[in-house]
This record gives C-alpha cells, sequence and structure tokens, in this order.
C-alpha cells in the first residue's frame, strides 16, 4: 500500500525491507522505528528467510531521527533502551541472519547509526553519510561513536564525527565504510544478489558464522581466539567426514563455474 511506512517484499529466502516516508527522507519518527522493530522481529520467527536486504525509498536512506516529530511532541533524543517497542538496535542485532544495508542516499546522524547495524553495507553513487550528532547537541545511542571508529579508523571516525562533514559514496568506498558503489538502479539488483549468495551457504554455518564474529567483534582478541576453538570443536561433534566431503566438492564446482 502507498500509506505504509515500510515495504516487505519476499524473494525465496531473501526479504527487501524498505523504508517508506520519501517526502520525510525516510525520517526515523517513532511510528517509524516501531515498524522496523516490528518487521525484524517477524522476519526472525520467519523460517523460510535468511537474509534482509535494507534501503529507502526516494532520495535517502534515512535521514535519521524525526527532529520535527522530536520537537512537537517532546519525545526523548537519546538511546530507546527503556523502549523496546522502539528499540531498533536491540531488534537488528537480535536478528541472526545477515542483513545487508542498500545505502541508496542520505544516510545522516541516527540513519549513520542505522546503516551500521547491518552487516555489509552496499551503497549507490548517491550515497552520502554524515554524523551531525555534535552540530544538532545529542548524544549518539545507537552505536556510532563506538562502531565507526573500528571500521574506518579512529582518526577519520573523529574527523567525521567533530565536523558533521559529509562523505559521498566513492570516500566511503576508499575509507572501508561500504563494500562496493553501484549505479542508483544497479544498487538493489546487486545487494539482491549477495544475499541469495549468502542464502547459498550451509543455513547452520550462516548463523554460527555470523553469531561468532558478532561476539568476537565485543570481545577482547585474545578472548574472541579463545571462543573461535570453543565453537569449533563444538560444532566439530555434529559433522561427519561424509557431509564436508560432499560439500567440498561442490565448493569446488562453483569455484570453476567463478573463474569461468
Amino acid at each position: 500500500m502507498a500509506d505504509d511506512i515500510i515495504l516487505v517484499e519476499r524473494d525465496g529466502p531473501v526479504a527487501l525491507v524498505t523504508l517508506n516516508r520519501p517526502d520525510a527522507l525516510n525520517a526515523l519518527s517513532r511510528a517509524l522505528r516501531a515498524e522496523i522493530v516490528r518487521v525484524f522481529t517477524e522476519l526472525k520467527d520467519d523460517s523460510e528467510i535468511r537474509a534482509v536486504v535494507l534501503t529507502g525509498a526516494g532520495r535517502a536512506f534515512t535521514a535519521g531521527v524525526d527532529l520535527k516529530e522530536a520537537g512537537q511532541t517532546g519525545f526523548a533524543l537519546g538511546a530507546d533502551e527503556d523502549s523496546k517497542a522502539i528499540n531498533i538496535l536491540a531488534a537488528m542485532e537480535a536478528y541472526p541472519w545477515p542483513i545487508i544495508g542498500a545505502i541508496n542516499g542520505f544516510a545522516i546522524t541516527g540513519g549513520f547509526e542505522l546503516a551500521l547495524m547491518c552487516d555489509v553495507l552496499l551503497a549507490s553513487e548517491n550515497a552520502k553519510f554524515a554524523d551531525t550528532h555534535a552540530r544538532v547537541g545529542i548524544v549518539p545511542g545507537w552505536g556510532l561513536s563506538q562502531k565507526l571508529s573500528r571500521l574506518i579508523g579512529i582518526s577519520r571516525a573523529k574527523e567525521l564525527s567533530f565536523t558533521g562533514n559529509f562523505i559521498d559514496a566513492e570516500m566511503s568506498e576508499r575509507w572501508g565504510l561500504v563494500n562496493r558503489v553501484y549505479k542508483a538502479d544497479e544498487l538493489v539488483p546487486a545487494a539482491m544478489k549477495l544475499a541469495h549468495e549468502m542464502c547459498g551457504t550451509q543455513p547452520v554455518l550462516l548463523k554460527k558464522y555470523k553469531a561468532l564474529i558478532d561476539d568476537g567483534f565485543g570481545m577482547p582478541f585474545a578472548d574472541a581466539m579463545k571462543e573461535e576453538v570453543r565453537r569449533s570443536i563444538e560444532h566439530a561433534n555434529s559433522v561427519t567426514a561424509d557431509s564436508v566431503e560432499e560439500a567440498r566438492k561442490q565448493v569446488t564446482a562453483r569455484g570453476r563455474d567463478q573463474q569461468g
């Protein structure tokens, strides 16, 4: 429906989720945040879906928290940890399958944070990122101050956060924020293709691998290495030599196909 503020399309094991407030640059109103939570909660329980592509309608991925609504209603502009119904960070962190962010346009402040909640970022040539927290007087509460520096380096992260300057798609790729940049009409198809490739792996391993990387990301390196060993040994008990050999043959055949 045209008045839906979030759209969900299913293509086999992949769900395409589109923020649909284009006239408001997909600003994160309370209603839209509640819809994001609802959708990811439902997709988490959907046994058919094993990857999500998240994008925005129109010129923006999302311009961040709806400041116009905030000014009219006075709702809190900090983290949502005490409000489960609109806590998009908790909902997306709880989603066990890959989330690919297809950044089609502006991703500003809270929108930048929403992008960083994704596992992989692809961008269109129109994408622009900015962290304007220091300019609008809000302390980030969805992870930007911690995640960005780990992705692009602390010096570059400080430059963006201390100035509020915009970074375009070309620079974001150069700095390692996004994996690849596409023409606008090629972005979502490329993201969907990548999502389907991820779904072509073993479902149990895909979910376990995401959890291992995410859990280890928050640990000291030595502890993360120990955790990898522990989970590797635990998983090995459920693997047979025959299953590994069959999988090896499939991987080898796929490699030959990819090389032409």
